[in-house]
């Protein structure tokens, strides 16, 4: 994985404008990169904030559904007791879940007529080991919330600490 570390244990907040080349794998095994032609909106969330993941999927713009230039990551970083469940038990309850938001999304899409099975654009990454949380400044002790906007090229458009509002997401994804 190529990227640009914060130093370990210090709380870094990337730089909007600098390029980030993060790769990491989904559940359904697809080899993903903030930097691989997509504009990516990436959260970084726990187990435990869930709900405020699925808020800001119900925030991305109409126009940014089915639409194959845009897709929206959810990173799963699991930390203390957590952990302890095991990566086997996890990950089945993470695909259940990502299964049940997958339909969710169905019904936007259906009700937009968009013609796409919605399975194939949910993309969720587990993080066990901080790996990628650290590759976005969150040190896995002092894990937020947070959502971010990657351009095509890997560039840092925006980032969020908590949801944001619909406006101002779909302000970031129209630039």
């Amino acid at each position: 994985m190529a990227a640009l570390l914060p130093a370990a244990g210090l709380r870094a907040t990337l730089s909007s404008g600098a390029t980030y080349s993060i790769s990491f794998v989904d559940i359904k095994g697809d080899k993903l990169s903030t930097a691989d032609g997509h504009v990516t909106i990436l959260v970084l969330t726990t187990a435990a904030d869930w709900e405020k993941a699925r808020t800001a999927g119900d925030r991305v713009p109409d126009y940014c559904l089915g639409n194959p230039n845009y897709r929206m990551i959810t990173v799963i970083h699991f930390t203390g007791r957590h952990r302890v469940i095991g990566r086997k038990i996890a990950t089945m309850v993470i695909r259940h879940r990502a299964n049940q938001e997958a339909n969710r999304l169905q019904a936007r899409y259906d009700a937009m007529k968009i013609s796409r099975d919605a399975h194939a654009d949910m993309f969720v990454v587990t993080d066990f080991d901080g790996t990628v949380s650290l590759q976005l400044g969150e040190p896995s002790g002092a894990m937020d919330f947070c959502v971010f906007v990657f351009g095509r090229t890997g560039e840092l458009l925006a980032q969020w600490r908590g949801v944001p509002s619909a406006k101002q997401l779909a302000e970031v994804l129209k630039s």
